[in-house]
């Protein structure tokens, strides 16, 4: 088996009419790790649903009552998406995926969720194709369990982690470090413990720069688990981001986060967020290198000396 664990469900696919947002990414992106022998089908783990309570530890009830009631109102509008039980569903397997994903980390390496990366979504409402935010969800599911106490979110989207900045502004256990295109969804930021905004059309070599010198700062905040928002959406083929990174450039990024966890013998739980190119194929192999990345390295924890 490998270091590393893989989840995801058939219900993180769901119904949504025509969109943006290809959902059908996720069965593809599964397909494509068992086809090229990533890792054997029957290997796969597939969560339950986030529960009532592990989600009131993030979100508040009236809101959780508006989505299990199917309500559309001024709290679940923000999400740009139709609202059906099938499509709460997913996003609730989604946390699911995130904090089963996380668990794994612990104990193998390095946990990969298929989905999940929902970092728009509120305390009280949903933005930006986001009802659930499954990173909050597993993080505060794993602090109330005991599992972890200081945790670092690395949120590598084209688009600010605006959500989870909000959630866990204030908290001195959880590091919020996102670093995406500035002049971008959403508008105005929500400030998190370290942001880093790119200006338009920014390439591999300056992207690279900027977040290796970022990671010091998370290296240094000392977490026991990093969680690590993967998305595909600073492809610069992507319909909704706006930045220079090709595919070879995205891929350097996963192993520069991963490779650094890895270093350290950090567990990393790892999360695929947007993306959203002209091509879904693109989509599919940026988030197909990012699961080889972490397959490789999670057997490679702790295996060089830090000063």
């Amino acid at each position: 088996m490998s270091r590393a664990a893989v989840i995801h469900s058939p219900g993180y696919a769901c119904d949504i009419g025509v969109h943006v947002f290809p959902m059908e990414k996720y069965g593809r992106l599964r397909g494509c790790l068992v086809a090229e022998g990533c890792v054997n089908d029957a290997e796969i783990l597939e969560p339950a649903p986030a529960t009532r309570a592990e989600l009131a530890r993030v979100h508040g009830p009236e809101y959780l009552d508006d989505l299990e009631e199917l309500r559309w109102t001024r709290r679940t509008r923000g999400s740009e998406l139709p609202l059906t039980a099938e499509i709460v569903r997913a996003y609730r397997l989604a946390a699911g995926g995130t904090t089963l994903a996380a668990r794994e980390a612990l104990v193998r390496g390095f946990g990969v969720n298929l989905g999940g990366g929902f970092h728009h979504a509120h305390a009280d409402h949903a933005e930006g194709f986001c009802y659930v935010n499954d990173i909050a969800v597993a993080v505060r599911t794993l602090q109330h369990e005991g599992a972890v106490r200081r945790v670092a979110v690395v949120d590598c989207d084209v688009h600010q982690g605006n959500g989870t900045a909000s959630l866990f502004r204030g908290d001195a256990a959880v590091f919020t470090f996102s670093i995406h295109q500035e002049y971008n969804y959403p508008s105005p930021k929500e400030p998190g413990d370290l942001d880093v905004g790119l200006e338009d059309g920014t390439g591999d070599a300056e992207y690279l720069e900027e977040l290796e010198r970022a990671l010091e700062r998370v290296w240094a905040f000392a977490p026991e688990l990093v969680v690590y928002l993967a998305g595909a959406d600073a492809f610069r083929e992507d319909q909704l981001g706006g930045l220079g990174l090709t595919a070879t450039g995205l891929e350097s990024r996963d192993r520069l986060v991963l490779a650094g966890c890895a270093r350290r013998g950090l567990p990393a739980a790892i999360t695929l967020g947007g993306g959203y190119a002209r091509r879904l194929e693109d989509t599919v192999a940026i988030h197909l290198a990012t699961c080889r990345v972490a397959l490789e390295l999670g057997g490679e924890r702790g295996t060089e000396e830090e000063p």
